[in-house]
């Protein structure tokens, strides 16, 4: 394969992405301006400037320190002062930060993956559970995670449970719900020839499980997973809100919030989707890794 056909493929996958993200900062660029021209005109007013120029007022309403909207340039500032120019042990550091809030997304992603499979397998396997069980899954979600977050952290404090695991377990609330359904989909997915032909190998339901259910449901497991860890960080932001914590994403979002710091809660919104971004680009590597280990396509 020629260089110039890399190339072009290369430009063919990457050209739509680039024009996305230059609207998109075009767009925030715009909306920046316009967001926070008026309390730059009230500064100019009290500072009895009166000859000033457009490009200057733009200028300006991308540059204040508090800004109601800050321009994307500024996130990327604080981002790189908080990450590169700090120490990680800094409580001021983003990745510090972000070392916190993604321990307890691991760990509620990981007690959320094998809850929702545990579930998904009772349910595919015992009908009583299917009609019973199935639907309380679906209710669960129903329930607002804000209002139920700090029932469950007052609740594990009570009973000794403090530190990591009550976050995880608002992380696991949230993200074995769709591992569940995408496992129930994924165990049913054979088609009724192939379980037909099991039964004439006088296949115990073990062996159907193993070596033709399970299969059939790994690509539908990855993509559930995708979405389950990016919910988890959600669940594991919201988590710190309510339980008063001085370290993670859901902190420095606090503390911004407080101290009407706008341009420190849009760098912790923008490492959280980084995060996420990366969180399932690696569970994406894995789904490929493990399906071409399977000898199955990858889409």
């Amino acid at each position: 394969m020629t260089p110039r056909v890399d190339l072009q493929k290369f430009l063919a996958r990457a050209g739509p992405v680039v024009v996305v993200v230059l609207a998109i900062f075009t767009l925030w660029y715009i909306a920046a301006v316009l967001l926070n021209a008026p309390a730059q005109r009230d500064a100019y007013a009290r500072a009895k400037v009166v000859d000033y120029s457009t490009g200057q007022l733009i200028a300006d309403t991308t540059s204040q320190r508090r800004p109601v909207l800050p321009a994307p340039h500024q996130v990327v500032e604080e981002i790189y002062k908080t990450t590169v120019l700090k120490k990680v042990t800094s409580k001021r550091s983003l990745i510090h930060h972000s070392w916190v809030t993604l321990s307890s997304t691991m760990l509620g992603f990981l007690l959320g993956t094998a809850l929702g499979t545990l579930l998904a397998v009772a349910i595919v396997h015992n009908r009583t559970l299917d009609k019973s069980m199935m639907p309380w899954v679906i209710a669960s979600q129903t329930i607002p995670i804000l209002a139920i977050a700090p029932l469950i952290i007052v609740v594990l404090n009570a009973i000794g449970i403090q530190g990591l695991l009550p976050k995880a377990f608002i992380s696991m609330y949230l993200s074995f719900f769709p591992v569940t359904v995408g496992m129930v989909k994924g165990l049913r997915s054979p088609e009724i020839i192939h379980l037909d032909l099991m039964r004439t190998y006088s296949a115990s339901p073990w062996d159907v499980f193993w070596k033709l259910r399970w299969p059939s449901s790994v690509p539908y497991l990855f993509t559930s997973m995708k979405v389950a860890i990016a919910i988890s960080l959600v669940g594991a932001i919201v988590s710190e809100l309510p339980t008063g914590a001085v370290a993670g994403l859901g902190a420095r979002l606090l503390a911004g919030s407080y101290y009407g710091q706008t341009i420190q809660i849009w760098s912790a919104l923008v490492m959280a989707a980084l995060l996420a971004a990366i969180l399932v680009t690696l569970v994406g590597v894995a789904n490929k890794a493990v399906l071409r280990r399977m000898g199955m396509a990858s889409t």
